[in-house]
């Protein structure tokens, strides 16, 4: 295996963390009880005094709330929209802090989701719109718009003004080829999925097909290929063991039709979840998605560091035992999971 020389230049990093999914435990560390009794987050404020995002009552009243979890995103982000001008400028300092720590941490753009703030669509285009409006007041990065209905991409599109230059859409799909033409009227750049018409890829030749078909409607419409990032789709590796190869087959392919010109990438720490010692499983991901190809990818800059990657011990136990589960190698991740209860994994 070769070792992976990548510089900060020649990947592009897509802070992942501005969410409304996002997700602290009520009993964790960094979720605090305060002198009088209240639940919060502590951050640092603009001058980086401590300060904290209250959790407020009506969010205890949530199923979030009751299993234990505190989205902490979605708590600041309906702080903004509120009618207290007090919580309003609670949730913008916590954006802001966030905005602050992913752009020194390296990140290119700023990932924006608001899909599972509310219900009610209304809400969630005017969550898109303060967030977006509170994110460009004060980054150097241009935002990364990303929802599944087209009429939030198209809010947040519309209330991006360009000042830190052009923005991302995330993402067109075959149920969302009108994001093209908005990209397009916005002068964004485009992340394609390769996903079908009906559902998610079952392996490397379903994403490579799909992805086929959406660069048809993408081209066609003349955007140029460095213009487009593809979203070559990683699932969990405590799912199937081989969704790590499907994805890595899927990029070495679409790196030979696309050269060198299009970006490949997507969510780079999804095959982690649910599984101990994500950081040791996202960073040897990573390693191998490089050397299969990749040169971007939706991650939290703050964890994920490019030096770290390159710098990864592949003759190591732990990387090894790694390396093993992601190429296909331990079923059901077996020898991970019992070197891990074995305090094999560092």
């Amino acid at each position: 295996m070769s070792r992976i020389n990548i510089t900060p230049e020649q990947f592009t990093i897509i802070g992942e963390n501005i969410h409304a999914t996002r997700v602290l435990l009520q009993k964790g560390k960094r979720v605090v009880t305060l002198d009088d009794g209240t639940e919060a987050v502590p951050f640092k404020g603009d001058n980086g005094e401590q300060r904290h995002l209250t959790v407020p009552d009506w969010y205890k009243k949530t199923q979030p709330y009751e299993q234990g979890q505190i989205k902490h995103f979605l708590i600041a982000m309906m702080k903004g929209i509120s009618d207290d001008a007090n919580q309003q400028e609670e949730g913008a300092a916590y954006i802001r802090n966030e905005v602050k720590k992913q752009i020194a941490s390296g990140a290119d753009y700023l990932d924006i989701n608001v899909d599972e703030v509310h219900y009610e669509v209304g809400i969630q285009k005017r969550c898109m719109r303060w967030t977006v409006e509170t994110i460009q007041a004060i980054s150097s990065v241009p935002p990364c718009i990303d929802s599944s209905l087209s009429e939030i991409i198209s809010e947040g599109l519309s209330s991006y003004d360009g000042r830190a230059g052009r923005p991302l859409v995330n993402s067109v799909a075959f149920e969302r080829l009108d994001a093209l033409d908005m990209a397009l009227e916005h002068d964004a750049r485009i992340m394609v999925m390769a996903t079908s018409a009906t559902g998610m890829p079952q392996d490397a030749a379903d994403r490579v097909t799909n992805v086929k078909g959406i660069m048809e409607h993408v081209t066609g419409k003349g955007v140029s290929l460095k213009d487009v990032f593809v979203d070559a789709i990683v699932f969990l590796i405590s799912v199937d063991p081989q969704n790590g190869n499907h994805y890595f087959n899927a990029v070495r392919s679409l790196r030979e039709i696309y050269g060198s010109d299009i970006h490949i990438g997507g969510g780079l720490s999804n095959v982690s979840f649910g599984m101990p010692k994500r950081s040791l499983i996202n960073k040897t991901f990573i390693y191998l998605a490089l050397e299969a190809g990749i040169d971007s990818g939706i991650v939290d800059p703050l964890n994920t560091k490019l030096d770290l990657v390159s710098n990864l011990d592949i003759e190591s136990e732990p990387v090894k035992l790694t390396l093993d589960m992601l190429t296909g190698n331990d079923e059901f991740c077996t020898n991970y999971i019992m070197a891990f209860r074995d305090g094999k994994l560092g």
